[in-house]
């Protein structure tokens, strides 16, 4: 009972991130699982978005996974940043965020890789990248534990590594992570507090300034 009443408490004041993270984990775990096909027709094509009307990839692509790895270390993060996000902002401007960090995302992997006909990715990478940062903006002192390692990481430490991975991972170019969306996730994360809430962003800069 008490859990069954801490789940409805999480429904009803964060309902944007216990969405999205629902989906994210049913749509990734049916596709790796149970309906492979799913994920085949769902990944993000940039060479062939226009020519073959792909366009419901550029959404479909950021709720499945390339691997069970790739979708407990994103819905990890989200978990971890998404839901204390939204009660900061707000349900409106919480989704808002999560959809242009995809679509940002998505943008910048289309600009690259445009010419590519081989290229294709997945993932919530790009949006989850743009909700840990807007995160840190707000809580720039925030941290995170991760097991085994016995002390807290601080939130914008626990951010630079997850770039470092990325930008690495992405010169390696190997499976269907799309690693290139990483930055551009970030990047849109920043600028969506700057377009919505300038003084936040005042505020976390002098805070790493001291």
């Amino acid at each position: 009972m008490h859990q069954m009443n801490d789940l409805q408490t999480l429904m009803s004041e964060t309902p944007g991130a216990a969405l999205l993270l629902a989906v994210m984990l049913a749509a990734s775990l049916i596709g790796l699982f149970k309906a492979p096909a799913m994920i085949e027709r769902n990944l993000f094509r940039p060479y062939w978005l226009v020519p073959r009307h792909q366009y419901a990839t550029l959404v479909t692509s950021g709720f499945l996974h390339a691997d069970l790895t790739h979708l407990l270390f994103n819905a990890f993060t989200f978990w971890a940043f998404g839901f204390g996000l939204e009660r900061t902002i707000g349900t409106p401007a919480f989704l808002a965020l999560y959809f242009v960090g995809l679509a940002v995302s998505d943008a910048g992997t289309w600009v690259k890789h445009r010419h590519d006909p081989d290229y294709r990715s997945l993932g919530a990478s790009g949006a989850i990248l743009a909700v840990l940062f807007a995160a840190i903006v707000y809580h720039p002192s925030s941290s995170i534990f991760i097991l085994p390692i016995p002390v807290p990481i601080p939130a914008p430490l626990f951010a630079l590594g997850y770039l470092a991975y990325s930008w690495y991972a992405a010169r390696q170019a190997r499976g269907r992570v799309n690693h290139d969306a990483h930055l551009a996730g970030a990047l849109a994360g920043v600028a969506f507090v700057a377009a919505t809430d300038w003084p936040a962003l005042t505020q976390a800069l002098r805070t790493f300034l001291g």
